[in-house]
């Protein structure tokens, strides 16, 4: 039972044969547009035609402009999930479904590039956004709407005025406006639609009476217009009604259902409660066989009957008909509503239609019919993030129901956890396994839902502790949902196993760990929640890095991008950090700026919330590297701002990374303070989650014993170093490793111990050298450079020595002169472009080459000018007098 989009939601409403024209009105929207607004609002209460005159000023829009792409969406109550409204923003704007996987901001980031470099501008309608009142998706407006580009203009018909930031819109000079006001006839036009559209002759008395009573509101003076057809004296007909809208409505539609013939009238109260209708479906509702020329007559007619796509197969009744119609049902027989909306259920479902099957069985107070529909759906309405739906379905359905229901009270325990409500997740998960084995039985249906309903609590139950920040628990259940997951049950399995893998890297055990958390994405991939596997892909490469294994972890990012092209996600925001670092570890800093100021606009855009702070953080690293320590830790700073603590082991805290910027700055009494007040001690027994803590803690006694000459700093520090490799070394984590070593052979530097300090390092460049690692040697500085030396007259490993070596900045200010003159004319071009601010893309544009042939032309360049970054290539450029 898989949940799709309705075309009909999509489709623009053709213009009525018998309608006005509202050149007036369709000037005002073209003007709006023209002037650069951003957004058009059109606000008035039901039955100002709001929908048409929207639709008339896009078919003149497309007439003058064949090319311009128009995205309509036809709003209702369930989009205020905001992974469905994506869906259906995503349809209109023909871009590929699954990137609703990803998070709101995420999309709209891809779809505001798209947009902004589309050879046409696009039109977005928004229409009968009154039934928008979720603040999510109102936010996913607000956001589009101030970070649109002028590519872009977006229009809202509204009942009501959205609660958007209009004041500020305003303010700006970036809205544009129609309000009831100016949607109403004009005298000239409620004599046109009288007279030329529906043919009534009346006189201009007649004509300013009725203006006057419905004072230019088009659907009394329609309604008006019906009704008169059957009253010979019109103006003892236009002199009987007067009244509020509501008044009018309601009196006039009553004159027009009255003046049906029965069959008509009889086919226009069963179908009264239907949002859209066909043929097929009428027919299921009122045992006709000619539903279909029904429809047809309808709009012939003119009786409130709207095409809703250009076959004329699907229809809905304009608003405030159907409220009358509905009404007026009601009265005469309230349980055949409810027979009506059970048939309707039942036609929808039958049609593949869950969503709406779901719905009319909730209105018809089949509450058990609902529940069954609603258990069906869970999988897949989990798999593409409509939670907020299922809740919705769920506070509509009474506890008596769901009480019996195993399998949606299990859902609804795991909303209470999402809510924060951890204790009545408990006790709620704790009453279904009850009602499983219990000898009243239960209602859910027999399925693969309630057959795998064990394995999914015990993985509820392990997310739970994870939460909680209970280690033990999360594993004891995390080891349970596997234990009880059937060998198809890939979710259950992805879930536990995804699970365990961050309890056993919280451990500090990543031989068990990556393994673990490998098959668990591939469960999750093949589950279905690709979204999942590809995020987990971040947590992959954190523990392929912590193994040491850079050539893995740039495997596993290659590998996620694959999957998200093949999947039509058009998205590596959250890998592109990960990707960053590798290029940067690499010391191939230009690629490792251009991966990243290649993506959207930092931080907010992060496919998982979790993720927004890394970009800030592969930045800093990249400033580091560069030598701008200031403006590196300035970007820690917005990275702690960001920073959202999440299911994944939070083993690199900020703070210890700009501890290490104070260590380098010489800062050490503030980076003795973080020791201090983050308790770290060189006589602390090892333990993986504070391993970055404890080297942090050795790097800054190395650097006091430098600074100061004290022998007890340089005693701990290496007591401490000892102690940490030893653990790292039973854990497997060879990266860890890696930075221990070389932290030893410093420590014997420091101390003039040349020779001692050569085993630790011929250590670390065994480790190193097989996985490509520059930065960990060079990130050092000059007493790494003369230890690297030292290597070299050992000739220890000697290629890759020296290549290490080359990889520093150069001693003296002659260097590099005689390579300097070797640069090529195409060398040269791109030195200068280098000294500007475009990007890396950008440069490859302005100089028509690939990204790749930009990269292989700087890294000459670093090489001829011997150094390692763009601004120190600049540098010694203009030293040179090469720009």
């Amino acid at each position: 039972m898989a949940s799709r989009v309705l075309s009909t939601k999509l489709f623009v409403p053709p213009q009525r044969p018998q309608s006005v024209p509202r050149i007036r009105l369709i000037d005002r929207l073209s003007d709006g547009r023209a002037a650069g607004r951003k957004l058009t609002l059109v606000a008035a209460p039901a039955g100002f035609g709001k929908t048409t005159v929207v639709s008339e000023w896009v078919a003149d829009v497309k007439a003058r402009e064949p090319d311009v792409r128009v995205a309509w969406i036809s709003l209702d109550e369930g989009d205020n999930d905001p992974s469905r409204f994506l869906s259906y923003l995503l349809a209109a704007l023909e871009r590929p479904p699954a990137l609703a996987a990803n998070s709101p901001k995420s999309i709209l980031t891809e779809l505001i590039n798209e947009i902004d470099q589309a050879p046409s501008s696009t039109i977005l309608i928004l229409d009968d956004f009154q039934w928008i009142e979720g603040a999510a998706v109102r936010d996913v407006v607000t956001y589009l709407l101030e970070h649109q580009s002028s590519a872009l203009h977006v229009v809202i018909a509204s009942r009501s005025d959205p609660l958007l930031p209009l004041a500020r819109l305003r303010g700006k000079g970036e809205l544009a406006e129609l309000r009831a006001a100016d949607l109403r006839f004009t005298p000239d036009e409620s004599a046109t639609f009288l007279n030329q559209m529906m043919g009534l002759g009346l006189s201009a008395v007649e004509i300013d009476a009725l203006e006057s009573r419905t004072e230019g509101w088009v659907a009394g003076l329609q309604l008006a217009a019906l009704s008169m057809r059957e009253h010979s004296d019109s103006t003892a007909f236009i002199e009987a009604f007067t009244g509020s809208n509501r008044f009018v409505i309601d009196y006039l539609g009553e004159e027009v259902l009255q003046g049906q013939p029965e069959p008509v009238r009889s086919f226009l109260l069963h179908t009264a409660f239907l949002e859209r209708m066909c043929a097929s479906l009428c027919d299921a509702l009122t045992g006709r066989t000619d539903s279909g020329e029904m429809l047809d007559a309808l709009e012939r007619d003119n009786l409130f009957v709207v095409p809703l796509d250009d076959k004329r197969r699907w229809y809905r009744y304009h608003h405030l008909f159907a409220d009358v119609l509905r009404a007026r049902s009601l009265r005469e027989d309230r349980d055949r509503a409810d027979d009506l909306h059970r048939l309707a259920s039942t036609w929808h479902e039958e049609h593949d239609l869950p969503g709406d099957a779901i719905a009319y069985a909730l209105s018809a107070h089949d509450f058990l019919r609902a529940a069954h529909l609603i258990e069906r759906s869970l999988p897949d309405m989990r798999r593409r993030r409509q939670d907020t739906t299922l809740i919705a379905w769920l506070k509509l359905l009474p506890d008596d129901t769901t009480r019996r229901l195993p399998v949606l009270r299990a859902f609804s325990a795991w909303s209470m956890f999402v809510a924060g409500n951890f204790d009545g997740a408990d006790r709620r998960f704790s009453e279904v396994e009850a009602s499983v084995t219990s000898d009243d039985g239960h209602d859910s249906m027999p399925g693969p839902e309630l057959t795998k309903l064990p394995a999914t609590i015990a993985a509820y139950r392990a997310a739970i502790a994870q939460a909680r920040g209970d280690i033990d628990g999360t594993e004891r259940h995390a080891r349970r949902a596997l234990a009880l997951s059937l060998p198809d049950d890939h979710l259950s399995r992805g879930a536990g196993g995804g699970l365990l893998g961050l309890v056993l890297w919280a451990k500090g055990d990543l031989e068990a760990a990556v393994p673990t958390f490998r098959e668990a994405m591939a469960s999750l991939e093949v589950a279905g929640h690709l979204t999942d596997a590809i995020s987990g892909t971040v947590v992959m490469m954190d523990m392929l890095t912590v193994q040491g294994r850079r050539l893995a972890a740039g495997d596993a990012y290659e590998r996620a991008v694959s999957l998200a092209a093949a999947a039509g996600e058009g998205w590596t925001i959250d890998l592109q950090p990960g990707r960053s670092e590798l290029s940067r570890e690499e010391n191939d800093l230009a690629s490792a700026t251009s991966i990243l100021e290649a993506g959207p606009t930092p931080g907010a855009h992060a496919g998982v919330p979790e993720n927004r702070h890394r970009w800030f953080i592969a930045m800093s690293r990249l400033k580091e590297a560069e030598g701008d320590l200031d403006a590196a830790t300035v970007l820690l700073d917005q990275a702690e701002q960001l920073y959202l603590p999440g299911y994944f082991p939070d083993t690199r805290s900020i703070a210890a990374m700009r501890t290490r910027i104070w260590i380098k700055q010489n800062r050490l009494a503030d980076a003795g303070a973080w020791a201090a007040e983050n308790a770290i001690s060189p006589d602390d027994d090892p333990a993986y989650m504070r391993e970055f803590h404890h080297i942090t803690l050795a790097r800054l006694l190395i650097a006091r014993f430098r600074s100061h000459h004290v022998a007890a700093d340089i005693a701990d520090a290496t007591r401490l170093l000892d102690k940490l490799l030893a653990a790292a070394e039973t854990g497997g984590r060879g990266g860890s490793m890696n930075e221990i070593l070389v932290l030893q052979s410093l420590a014997f530097e420091a101390q003039g111990r040349l020779l001692e300090a050569i085993a630790p390092l011929r250590k670390a460049l065994l480790l190193a050298e097989p996985e490509g690692y520059v930065r960990l040697f060079t990130d050092e500085g000059t007493p790494m450079a003369t230890l690297l030396d030292e290597a070299g007259r050992r000739a220890i490993l000697p290629e890759y020595v020296r290549r290490l070596r080359r990889s520093f900045p150069p001693s003296g200010d002659a260097s590099g002169v005689e390579a300097a003159e070797s640069l090529s004319p195409r060398e040269l071009a791109v030195l200068e472009m280098l000294a500007t601010e475009l990007t890396g893309p950008q440069i490859a544009r302005e100089l028509f080459v690939s990204l790749n042939t930009l990269r292989t032309h700087t890294k000459h360049i670093f090489e001829k000018l011997a150094v390692s970054t763009r601004p120190a290539a600049v540098r010694r450029a203009r030293e040179q007098g090469l720009i």
